[in-house]
Formats: structure tokens, C-alpha cells, sequence
């Protein structure tokens, strides 16, 4: 029967490939956006090369119709001599690295370049030629390729982008496709490692926006993003979104990847986001997220609208800590200076940004040097009164209590047309310096940026402010992975033990400890008890942190803060643990005369804290300095626990830091800015975690969204969305975790049975699910492990259960990588799985993973091999080590390589065959292993060149080529003759370097075509110009690989 007779609806698997399924649909829909197709072969033909990457003949012909310079009233064409240079200097080299490189193209893209032209009688003048037309984008060219082939510049790796997109014949966009099935950020990382020095990066130099896509997820980033600050585009505009879908997606259902093709590259969109939403911070290239776009957008239609006074319309942006608040304040600015310029209607807007925070006026003065815009620091009230009197700079940058010297000196400023950005609004805006601020700028627009949520009593009183014009939520930054949750645990701490019943709280406090653990901890107390402070309970809770560290960070590189009332504490807690002698510690204060905050009591001047201001300022020589040198101390790592009072709980980005303790009255935005210190995104990061030793959250109840203490029950409670969770929660994630570890194995019957386990494990997708799983398990239980309130809550059977699992599988999983030669796992948590063993569990002899041991370091392999339990396991160790080695090294003589795969090949099937046994097999495995390590083969090389290696692997590719022949002309001795000569020209020209010289590659091509023409004319060695060819490019793989 057919299946037309019954009805069955037939199905293509090829629908689902990667090509069908993600790529053909993209660039289908591109076509459709405007996008004009160009195959790879057209592509090649004006590139030149592989290596080349601008499509010249479009790019040429663009620079033509773009560009005229006026001399006495006429309008000419440039030279051609200048319209060539202009297509090579846009391709600035890689001397200074990528993100340089990068930054130099986004310049010449943005600005133009200068060429001088002879005018008049002969006289030189410069004149400047655009590469895009940015205020028509309809004059520019928009093109699509596929499969765009690409050399890296020793010619050792090619690699093929999916989908590039080019602007004017210059490249803008890299998308990577996968199919479903395979998860986007594998398409991540293979953008990332294109864009590494031995592969394509320039390519990637002049990328703008860079995709990776699965069809069902999509992530997108700019040339050097890390892996994790690739970013989710959430369209905003959903009126522009559906009219598009419905008139460019028909007759199928839209996908995410047409949704984030049509937000992403639509032409109008896309010039946009190349204007005024790529950044370079620093030496780092940056490109908007979706809320800062959409906000920028929405505040932009605010302020177009009046207030009832007839001013611009004033308002609030409230953006979560850590989502980049502090960039989208320069994209505004950026976008409202060129954008809102209009000298016709005498508009000519000027940028003032108030902050609290000297980082941002660097921030953002280095962000400006991409445009025509003129960005000055106010570094006095009397400059920024000078400034706002000239009126010449576009953008002024100052600290908010500058205003105090301009407001004696009424100086006013009655413009419509100045934009006031103050940062940390909340802060500024109702004081009494935001009422002379206004009195300076009586008719200003003001927009408000916040990183906390507006309080119930703030939110009455901003209509006087303006309207809330966009919010991206706490719970928005942790849904999108922009930043870390955090996780709060309350550790009590008893106010009241006196140093006689001090055993009773240390025996409480070292409940979980090990004997050993717990005598160690008993010397640490003993050895600050002699401390001349009376204050036991900074002593105790200094202990208590000092552990707490130790255990759970020390050994990840993380980082963290401990928040004080007093300077005195601060230093207090800093003689504490210099006692323990553990950890390195700084402490950050202003001087000993000056309050920390508005909030601080004025606690007088301390000795000890005297003492140690005096003893910086011997160090650093000024307050500036000292606070610069321990901020990038502690940025880089260099200081374990950085103690401060008020100074950089507000405002300091330090994404190392995990932890914040807290032993400080902390209330309200002070609270929710503090904390956020830990949220910011870094490597191996999960989570920010907060030790509260103040009890300052009473209620925390994430489920019943209720907050109270500190004052949380000042907000509305779905403002609070997302805030904090409480370390309890990490208790069901922990049971969560174990079974889905466990899940993996139920097919399996004998759990126990660690053959079974590592068999099974054979598949590549299985053993990467393992692995995932086991790393979310580890940091679960990690979590839980160091916590007295969820250690407690769990069972001691089962606390066992989990431990005892984890390290069963901790040590299936060092056996799997040894068995199957992967790389390390999730590298970025090895630290915290390897504390974990050390520290909590005590597990000896459980070496940390590294990456696979060099099958010809036989001393190292064989140890490894030891660590293996059973014969075929170590025969599949050998097998797997030795099929990498051939692969990552086949190209330096592939008749030699394939000798040894065909062994490998013989050996595996008599295994699965039962031709042999276990034993046999893994004999036949070592004799393979120990002729790979002498170079030792079973091909037969003729006699003259049986000690010459390099004409041995030119034998190989030569002979190779010669078989494939009907009627092969060269036999052995002939070939071999022919690899010596050959082996002799690559020697003649083997110099530094030669690798990324294109001259002596041409030389060596040349040289070897003489060759062949000379056997011709001498031996009659008649060969078609497509085999000569194919010679030579297999010979250059080669030769580049072993000279």
C-alpha cells in the first residue's frame, strides 16, 4: 500500500539540515530585505584571493558615485589613483591586533578619509571621500554571499563562514548557522575562533554585528566579544516587527532567526545600529543590547514632544545595575548631537553629563573620538561655568557638585536645546545641587538614569521630573543572562557571648567542619584573640569570612568585598585577617576628616585609621593614586577581599567579585546598590552571592514576591522581581541537578558498574550532556556545602547520598577524558569542581582535569593510561589519542598519516568483530602507538630518499596524485626524484616568515612549474595544467606545515 493510500504524510530528514533548515531561509529572507545575492565564485573573482575579503570592483565603483569634491564651484571625480588607495587604506593591517585594526576601519567608515587632488593651476588640496553614504542609506549597495572561503594568512586553515553581508563592497556582518539540533553557541564559539590570529580575522576586522544562529535561537555580538556577553535581541517595536514578517515571511510560519534577521538587518535598522550603537571602550569593541537601542529610541520621541512650559519633555530611565546604563547615556548622547543637529532651524544641541563618578567622563570622551564632536571634562565649577558661557563644546562631562561654583556665579544657560543626563538620578535630582543645576538651566531637557527601582514615594514625585520613559527590569537582566543572579544567606552571628563562653558560639559556628578544620580554625581565633581591639565580634565574624573564603573561593580566582560602617572597622577587620595570614586584603577609605557618604555619622578620627591613611599616602602619594592603584589591584586579582565603608558600593564594576559581605547598616537604593557589585557577568560566574551578618532582610520571599527589611517594603513588590533570592532556594535546585545527572544513566542496569558507565559514555553528545550535567551539580552542591542555614535543612543520609555521587562521577569523568581525549569541560568552573573535591569532600589522589597529555610524551601518557581500570579502556585511550594526532597533523605528510588511520582502522574492526581479545586488541594498539612514536611505517620509500623526511612526505602527496592518473607516467623511483627536487626548492627559499610571504610563495610555484616544463622537454613527462596545479597546492600545505 502507499503511502498516498493511507494517508501518511511523507517527510524529508534534508528538510532539517543546516543548509535547508537555517541557512537558504536567511539568505532567502535577505534577498527579500533588499539584499542583492552574490555567489562565492563572483565573490572570489574580485576579492583576488582567499585571503582578501573587500569585493573590490563593487567597492570601487561605489567610492565613484559617492564621491565629489567642489573646487571654484565645479564638481569633480576623484583620481583613480585615489579612489585605489582609498580601497587599500580601508584595509587597515592587524600589526596592532584586532580590535585596533577594527577600530581604525569603524573610523575611515564613519569619518572618511583625506587624499589631496591638484586644483586650479596644480596646487595640491585635501579633500575628503566617504566609503558610506550615511544620510541616504538608499545610495549605498547591499549585498549577500554564502559560503564565503577564507585563508588564514599561513594558509593552514580555511574557514567558511555561512553568511556575509557587505555594505559598499566592505563586509559588516558574519552570520553562522546550525541546524536545531546543535545547540547556537556552538556557532558562537565558531565565530570565536575565527576571529583567533592563525585563522580569519581579517575577516572579522571589519565585521560590525556578528551572528550565530540554530533557527530557533540566536545570539549576536561585535568583532572580540567573549562567549559570555553574547547577547539576546528582544524587538521592542512589534508594530515594525509584524508588518515586516507579514510582508517578507510568507507561506510558512516565522521563525526566531527571521525575527532576529529583520531586527538586526533591516537596512535602515542596521545603519543605525553601525552609527550610533558601536562602541569602543577602552580596547573593547562594544555593540548596544536591545534595551539600550529601544531606550535610546523611546527617549528620543520624548523629547521631540513639550512639556506644559513649552520645554522639552523631561523623564526617568530606569535600567538595572549592570545592564550598561552607563553606555547607553554615551549612545544617547551620540545619537542626540548627530542626530537632532539642525542649523537651518537654528537647533544646535549641547550634551551636559552629571555624574557622581569620574569613570564615565573618561568613558565617555574616549567614545567621542569617532565622531566630529567636541567632548570636554569639566575638572572645576569654574570650567564648567566657562563652558556653558563659550558654548563651544558639544558635550560636557562633570561631577554634580561642580554646580555649587557655577550657581554663585549665576551663570545661565536659557537654551531649550540642552540635554542634562544625570546618572544615578535618585540620587541627584531632589537635593538641594539638582535645584541649582536647574537653576542653570532653567529650560533644559533632563533625563534621569537609575539602576535601582524607583521607590513608592519616588514615583509620586517624578511627575515633577517627567515620565518613566523606559525600564529594563532586575528580573529582565537575569532572564536575559546580561547579568547574575544573587543568592542572600543571613549568618547569625550571637551579639552577646562574652570571650569565657566563646567555646560554646565556636563549636555552633564549626558544626560542618572536619576535626582537622576545626583545630585550624581554633589556632587562627587564638592567634587573634591578643588583638588589642575589645570588639569579639569583629573578630568572630572576620573568622567566620576568613573560612567562608577559604573554603568556597580561594581557589576559583573570584573575588570579594566585605562592607563596613566604620573606617575604624575597616582597619579593624583588615589587622584580623593579616593575623590569619590567609588571604590578601586592602581596605579602601577616604580620608580620616571626610565622611564616607551623606549617610555616614561622623565618627571622628581614630588612631588606627589615622595611622593608616598616613602609611598610604607614604605609598601612593595621594588620595587619587591610592584609590586607582587598590581598584586595579583588585580588577586584576591581586586582592582577595577588598574592605571598604561607603567608597565603591556605588558605581565600581569589578566583575571579579562574587561575594559581598556585609557588616553595615544598609537600607533602600543603598542596599540594592551595594549588592549589585556582584551581579555583573564573568567566566565561570553563576551567581553573586551576599552574606548578610546584619540580618538586614527580615522577610525574602521570592515565590509570594514580599520583601521586607531594610527597607524593601518601600518598593512595590514586582519591582523587586528578581532582586535576590534566598541560598534555601539552592536546595531544590541541588535535588534537581542530582536527578537529571542521574536520568543520563537509566538505561544502564549496574549504576556501579564504572565499565558500563564509561561504555556508555562512548557517544559524543551523551558524554557532553554528562559533563554539563555533573558541572551543574557540582555548583549546586558547592553552594549548599558552604551554607549553615541549607546545610542544616538537608538530611545527613542524604547529604551523603549527593556527596558520595559526586565524586563517583567526578572520577567517571577523569577516567572518560583519558578513555575518549576530550578537552576540558566547562573549563571556566574546573577551579570550583576541583575546590569542591579538595576542600568539602577531601577526595585524595583525584588529579585536576588539564587538557590531553601528547601521545609522544610516552612517560606522561603512561601514567595516564595506569589511571585507566580496564584493557579495553586504555586500548580506546590509545586509539582516541592517536586518531587526534593524526588528524592534527596529517597535512605535513598525508601518505604517512593514512598508513597508520588504516592500522588503527584493522585493529578496531577485529576488536568489534571478536577476531580478537581485549588483550590483542590493546597489544596491537601499543605496537601501533610505539611505531607512531619512532616514525616507524609500513610504506616502502624508494632508496634515494629513504633518509630524507621531508621528501618522504612529498612522496606521499605527489604519488597520490600520480595514482589518480589513467595510466600513471611516474613510477617510484621517478616520483622520488621529483619529491627531491622538490624538498630542494622549498629549502632554497625557507626563510623567516616565508610563511606570510606571498612573493616567495610565488617563487616556489614558479620554480616548481619550471620543473615539470624540464621533465617535459628532458623525460617527456606530459601533465595537464590542472594537475601541475593541484601539485603545487599540496605541495605548499605541506611545505608550510614542516619548514
Amino acid at each position: 500500500m502507499t503511502p498516498e493510500q493511507t494517508n501518511l504524510i511523507k517527510i524529508n530528514p534534508e528538510n532539517y539540515l543546516e543548509n535547508n533548515v537555517s541557512k537558504m531561509p536567511a539568505i532567502e529572507l535577505l534577498k527579500a530585505m533588499g539584499y542583492i545575492y552574490i555567489s562565492p565564485e563572483d565573490c572570489r573573482a574580485q576579492r583576488g584571493n582567499s585571503y582578501d575579503v573587500i569585493l573590490k570592483d563593487i567597492l570601487r565603483g561605489q567610492l565613484r558615485k559617492l564621491n565629489r569634491y567642489t573646487y571654484s564651484g565645479t564638481q569633480n571625480e576623484f583620481s583613480a589613483q585615489n579612489i585605489e588607495s582609498a580601497i587599500t587604506d580601508i584595509d587597515a593591517p592587524l600589526t596592532d591586533g584586532l580590535i585596533r585594526a577594527s577600530e581604525k576601519i569603524y573610523d575611515s567608515l564613519m569619518l572618511g578619509r583625506s587624499y589631496t587632488e591638484l586644483v586650479g593651476d596644480g596646487k595640491p588640496q585635501s579633500f575628503n571621500m566617504k566609503y558610506v553614504d550615511w544620510e541616504t542609506p538608499s545610495n549605498n549597495l547591499f549585498h549577500v554571499t554564502q559560503e564565503f572561503s577564507t585563508e588564514s594568512s599561513d594558509k593552514l586553515h580555511t574557514a567558511r563562514p555561512d553568511i556575509v553581508l557587505f555594505i559598499n563592497g566592505i563586509p559588516f556582518a558574519v552570520i553562522e548557522c546550525k541546524a536545531p539540533e546543535v545547540s547556537e553557541m556552538q556557532a558562537v564559539e565558531q565565530n570565536i575562533r575565527n576571529q583567533q590570529s592563525d585563522y580569519i580575522p581579517q575577516l572579522y576586522k571589519f565585521a560590525q554585528i556578528v551572528v550565530a544562529t540554530n533557527k530557533n535561537n540566536v545570539k549576536y555580538a561585535t568583532t572580540g566579544t567573549p562567549k559570555k556577553f553574547w547577547s539576546v535581541w528582544k524587538e521592542q517595536n512589534t508594530a515594525f516587527l509584524e508588518t515586516e514578517l507579514s510582508r517578507l515571511v510568507q507561506n510558512r510560519v516565522p521563525t526566531e532567526q527571521d525575527k532576529n534577521i529583520i531586527s538586526l538587518f533591516n537596512i535602515q535598522r542596521v545603519m543605525e545600529l553601525i552609527k550610533y550603537f558601536v562602541l569602543f571602550d577602552g580596547k573593547i569593541k562594544k555593540i548596544c543590547r536591545y534595551q539600550q537601542y529601544f531606550a535610546v529610541k523611546e527617549i528620543i520621541k520624548t523629547i521631540q514632544q513639550n512639556d506644559e512650559k513649552g520645554n522639552r519633555q523631561s523623564g526617568v530611565v530606569w535600567h538595572t545595575q549592570g545592564s550598561g546604563k552607563s553606555l547607553t547615556m554615551v549612545m544617547l548622547a551620540k545619537y542626540i548631537l548627530m542626530e537632532l543637529s539642525d542649523p537651518s532651524k537654528n537647533i544646535h544641541p549641547r550634551v551636559v553629563v552629571v555624574t557622581d563618578r569620574k569613570e564615565l567622563d573618561r568613558q565617555i570622551s574616549d567614545t567621542f573620538s569617532h565622531t566630529r564632536l567636541t567632548p570636554v571634562q569639566a575638572t572645576s565649577g569654574r570650567m564648567l561655568g566657562d563652558l556653558i558661557d563659550d558654548g563651544k563644546a558639544d558635550i560636557i562631562t562633570s561631577i554634580i557638585n561642580k554646580f555649587n561654583t557655577v550657581d554663585k556665579r549665576e551663570t545661565k544657560c536659557t537654551s531649550r536645546d540642552i540635554f542634562i543626563l544625570v546618572d544615578e538620578s535618585h540620587r541627584s535630582n531632589y537635593g538641594l545641587l539638582a535645584t541649582k543645576m536647574r537653576s542653570v538651566f532653567p529650560n533644559a531637557c533632563y533625563i534621569g538614569f537609575t539602576g535601582t527601582p524607583l521607590m513608592k514615594k519616588e514615583k509620586n514625585t517624578m511627575t515633577k521630573f517627567g515620565k518613566l520613559i523606559h525600564k529594563y527590569t532586575i528580573q529582565d537582566g537575569v532572564d536575559d543572562k546580561a547579568i547574575v543572579p544573587l543568592i542572600y544567606e543571613g549568618r547569625f552571628v550571637e551579639q552577646n557571648v562574652d570571650e569565657e563562653n566563646i567555646d560554646l558560639w565556636f563549636e555552633q559556628a564549626t558544626k560542618r567542619l572536619t576535626d582537622s578544620q576545626k583545630q585550624d580554625l581554633a589556632k587562627k581565633w587564638s592567634s587573634i584573640r591578643r588583638l588589642t581591639s575589645t570588639d569579639a565580634r569583629i573578630k568572630r565574624i572576620a573568622l567566620d569570612i576568613n573560612n567562608h573564603f577559604i573554603t568556597e573561593y580561594k581557589q576559583t580566582g573570584f573575588k570579594a568585598m566585605l562592607a563596613t560602617n566604620y573606617k575604624r572597622d575597616a582597619v579593624r577587620y583588615l589587622e584580623c585577617f593579616e593575623q590569619f595570614g590567609d588571604l590578601k586584603c586592602a581596605v579602601m577609605i577616604s580620608p580620616p576628616d571626610m565622611r564616607e557618604s551623606v549617610d555616614d555619622a561622623d565618627e571622628g578620627t581614630d588612631d588606627k585609621v589615622l595611622k593608616y591613611w598616613n602609611k598610604m599616602m607614604t605609598l601612593y602619594e595621594n588620595a587619587d593614586s591610592y584609590e586607582e592603584s587598590v581598584k586595579a589591584k583588585f580588577i586584576d586579582g591581586e586582592i582577595d577581599i577588598l574592605i571598604v565603608c561607603s567608597k565603591l558600593l556605588t558605581g565600581f564594576d569589578a566583575p571579579i567579585c562574587q561575594v559581598l559581605y556585609i557588616d553595615k547598616e544598609l537600607k533602600e537604593h543603598g542596599l540594592l546598590q551595594a549588592i549589585a557589585r556582584t551581579n555583573r557577568l564573568c567566566d565561570g560566574k553563576d551567581y553573586g552571592l551576599i552574606v548578610d551578618y546584619r540580618g538586614l532582610i527580615e522577610k525574602l520571599d521570592t515565590a509570594m514576591d514580599m520583601y521586607s527589611g531594610a527597607g524593601l517594603e518601600n518598593y512595590d513588590s514586582g519591582d523587586l522581581r528578581g532582586v535576590i533570592v534566598d541560598v534555601m532556594s539552592v536546595v531544590t535546585k541541588l535535588q534537581e541537578s542530582y536527578q537529571a545527572l542521574i536520568g543520563i544513566f537509566q538505561p544502564i542496569t549496574m549504576i556501579t558498574d564504572t565499565e558500563a558507565v564509561e561504555v556508555y559514555l562512548a557517544n559524543d553528545k551523551l558524554r557532553e550532556l554528562f559533563y554539563q550535567r555533573l558541572c551543574a551539580f557540582g555548583k549546586n552542591l558547592s553552594i549548599i556545602l558552604n551554607s549553615v542555614e541549607a546545610y542544616q535543612s538537608i538530611h545527613k543520609s542524604e547529604m551523603k547520598v549527593y556527596q558520595d555521587t559526586f565524586i563517583a562521577f567526578s572520577k567517571v569523568r577523569r577516567s572518560i577524558k583519558i578513555r575518549y581525549c576530550d578537552s576540558i569541560d566547562n573549563s571556566e568552573y574546573e577551579p570550583l569542581m576541583q575546590n569542591l573535591l579538595d576542600t568539602h569532600l577531601k577526595v585524595t589522589g583525584l588529579k585536576q582535569i588539564t587538557s590531553p597529555v601528547n601521545i609522544m610524551s610516552k612517560e606522561d601518557f603512561e601514567k595516564e593510561l595506569e589511571e585507566l581500570g580496564t584493557l579495553r579502556a586504555k586500548a580506546e585511550a590509545i586509539t582516541n589519542r592517536l586518531t587526534k594526532s593524526i588528524s592534527e597533523r596529517y597535512d605535513e605528510n598525508p601518505a604517512f598519516y593514512d598508513s597508520f588511520s588504516k592500522r588503527i582502522k584493522e585493529a578496531l574492526d577485529e576488536y568489534k568483530n571478536k577476531v580478537v581479545t581485549e588483550a590483542e586488541y590493546l597489544s596491537k594498539m601499543r605496537s601501533i602507538m610505539d611505531d607512531f612514536a619512532k616514525g616507524k611505517t609500513t610504506i616502502v620509500y624508494p632508496e634515494r630518499i629513504k633518509n630524507n623526511v621531508h621528501a618522504q612526505a612529498f612522496f606521499g602527496v605527489i604519488s597520490a596524485i600520480f595514482t589518480s592518473i589513467e595510466n600513471n607516467p611516474v613510477d617510484s623511483d621517478f616520483a622520488a626524484e621529483i619529491s627531491e627536487s622538490i624538498t630542494n626548492i622549498i629549502a632554497e627559499h625557507n626563510q623567516v616568515d616565508w610563511s606570510n610571504n606571498v612573493t616567495i610563495q610565488d617563487r616556489i610555484a614558479q620554480n616548481i612549474d619550471d620543473l615539470f616544463y624540464k621533465y617535459e622537454k628532458e623525460r617527456g613527462l606530459k601533465l595537464s595544467f590542472d594537475v601541475i596545479d593541484k601539485i603545487i597546492e599540496n605541495v605548499k600545505i605541506v611545505a608550510l606545515r614542516r619548514f
